[in-house]
């Protein structure tokens, strides 16, 4: 940490001094937990300009296209590893030996199987609830089936929690999609990968057999990876504050599924989808591309452009590749997918796209690959929140292990009344 100050000159008091601290990477920060001892707070809505935390997980630098999780780059991890791997590095802070590795996989293979009371759960919902809705709850649940690791101040519950929640959510949203359908649930297969089982536990049915296609199972790994962890964002500090309070680990992570189930989270590559419908056919892309233009219009193209991400996303190259791969394998004849395309290749070579730097994003790749092979809009974001868990858990595990750390308890600028007395109903004019 550096040891220089910022000095903040406040109208007739003395001038306050607060440390500048520097991490290993990207801006320094301004310490001002000690600025309300001289009667007053920062103003910064959304917390735009405010570090809540100190973190080694996730390093993001979107003016430069950077995302590296413990220092490695995002392209490296989905390109050369696998999900469970990278769910290894977050928890842990470094890459597994192949031993290590191999007690990691048993471990969590040998956790994906659900209490089965909690299959009566589902029966609560009505057979059209949105699965994202089944998930908050059945999530937030599994405290009552897991006692055993509910002391977030014991390190070894924390540990089986962390498992257990990366290894039954997979089993969990496939529960919610058969659910919907109406069809009988899948039991895990502890012989097949964690993309391959989930697609197992997905789409099988007990009158036929099931063959996972292995490019659609790394496709699959593939979007597990790039959407596992994101810094600071909206669900992850959800998490966090929810287990500033000591909550248990099972309500934090339904507190993130909650979090991340709006549209301006993790609902965008839903919402990219709900958008190509809108347009329909490949004929009526100009129009919509020329009301995208429209400052005045209210319409937006959906899955171009990142908000931390001022020129490329980097998820977005790998995801772009798998997009393709996926699509040449499967041969779809989908008009939705032609105007995808046809999108892509505009956002790629458009002026307008290009001065903006409105690129595709991972949300658009993404959604396209779900819709090609099969997954409904629907359960988008479902498999977003499947992805995250390992990143919640480990922010969440982070946190309760540094020392001192307290309740999150953010401050206000109030503007309501001052005080005023009570008067009875007859006097108040």
């Amino acid at each position: 940490m550096g040891d220089h100050v910022a000095k903040l000159q406040i109208p007739g008091r003395d001038t306050v001094e607060l440390p500048i601290k520097s991490g290993s990477a990207g801006h320094d920060v301004i310490d001002i937990s000690s600025l309300g001892k001289h009667e007053h707070f920062t103003f910064d809505p959304g917390f735009l300009a405010t570090a809540s935390c100190e973190s080694a997980i996730t390093y993001i630098d979107g003016a430069k296209g950077i995302l590296l999780h413990r220092g490695y780059p995002i392209d490296q991890l989905a390109t050369q590893s696998s999900y469970l791997e990278v769910c290894y590095l977050l928890l842990k802070g470094e890459l597994p030996t192949t031993e290590q590795m191999k007690e990691f996989t048993h471990l969590v293979t040998h956790h994906t199987m659900v209490h089965e009371q909690l299959a009566t759960f589902f029966k609560g919902f009505r057979r059209d609830a949105h699965p994202m809705a089944i998930l908050c709850g059945v999530v937030g649940a599994l405290s009552a089936f897991y006692h055993d690791s509910l002391d977030v101040n014991d390190e070894h519950h924390r540990s089986v929690a962390a498992i257990r929640l990366i290894s039954k959510m997979p089993t969990l949203a496939a529960m919610a999609y058969k659910y919907n359908l109406g069809q009988p649930f899948v039991y895990p297969r502890n012989e097949l990968s964690f993309a391959g089982n989930f697609l197992h536990m997905m789409f099988s049915v007990p009158c036929e057999e099931y063959v996972v296609n292995p490019i659609i199972e790394r496709a699959m790994d593939r979007i597990f990876i790039l959407h596992a962890d994101h810094e600071q964002n909206a669900s992850t500090s959800t998490v966090r504050l929810a287990g500033s309070s000591g909550a248990n680990p099972f309500a934090c992570i339904s507190a993130g599924v909650a979090s991340l189930w709006g549209p301006a989270h993790g609902g965008a590559n839903e919402a990219c989808l709900n958008m190509l419908e809108e347009i329909g056919n490949v004929d009526n892309i100009p129009e919509f591309v020329a009301r995208a233009k429209d400052k005045n219009d209210p319409f937006r193209l959906m899955g171009f452009g990142h908000r931390v991400y001022k020129n490329f996303d980097p998820r977005a190259t790998v995801m772009r590749e798998t997009c393709h791969e996926v699509l040449a394998e499967l041969d779809i004849q989908d008009p939705l997918l032609d105007v995808a395309m046809e999108l892509e290749r505009i956002a790629l070579s458009d002026p307008y796209f290009i001065e903006k730097k409105l690129y595709p994003n991972v949300d658009f790749y993404s959604g396209i690959i779900m819709k090609a092979i099969g997954i409904p809009t629907s359960m988008f974001t479902v498999i977003f929140a499947l992805s995250r868990t390992v990143g919640w858990v480990s922010h969440w595990q982070e946190m309760l292990s540094q020392p001192g750390h307290k309740i999150g308890r953010p401050r206000q600028l109030y503007t309501g009344p001052t005080k005023r007395d009570y008067l009875p109903g007859n006097q108040r004019g």
